[in-house]
């Protein structure tokens, strides 16, 4: 059994084995936006920046630009920051690498990569 077969194969097919499990599917879901709340944290980044353009002390346009730029990327940041803090899930990270790892184990015991169902 080959490491690097199951590599190229897990790069090939990690999409739709993630999707079969069931707490990356929930967790995944949490991030969608179902809520005025979840509109509202992506909202402000967008408020800040244009409020950020009649306030900043810049004269020159092109980097008082720049700045409200920065300022909304900094609140989208923080915005998503806030996000995950009110997910209930682990990090999707975490969960990828324990499917990954229960699928590694899975081709070392039955030396066959899982298939697609259908």
């Amino acid at each position: 059994m080959n490491i690097d077969e199951f590599d190229d194969w897990w790069i090939a097919n990690k999409t739709w084995v993630l999707m079969e499990d069931r707490e990356y599917r929930e967790a995944v879901e949490t991030y969608k936006m179902k809520s005025g709340a979840d509109w509202l944290l992506f909202g402000i980044p967008l408020v800040a920046g244009i409020v950020s353009l009649n306030y900043l002390p810049i004269r020159h346009e092109v980097l008082k630009f720049l700045a409200a730029v920065a300022i909304t990327i900094a609140v989208s940041v923080v915005c998503v920051y806030i996000k995950s803090l009110t997910n209930p899930h682990r990090a999707i990270a975490d969960i990828e690498k324990d499917v990954r790892k229960r699928t590694l184990e899975e081709y070392e015991k039955t030396g066959k990569f899982k298939q697609k169902r259908k």
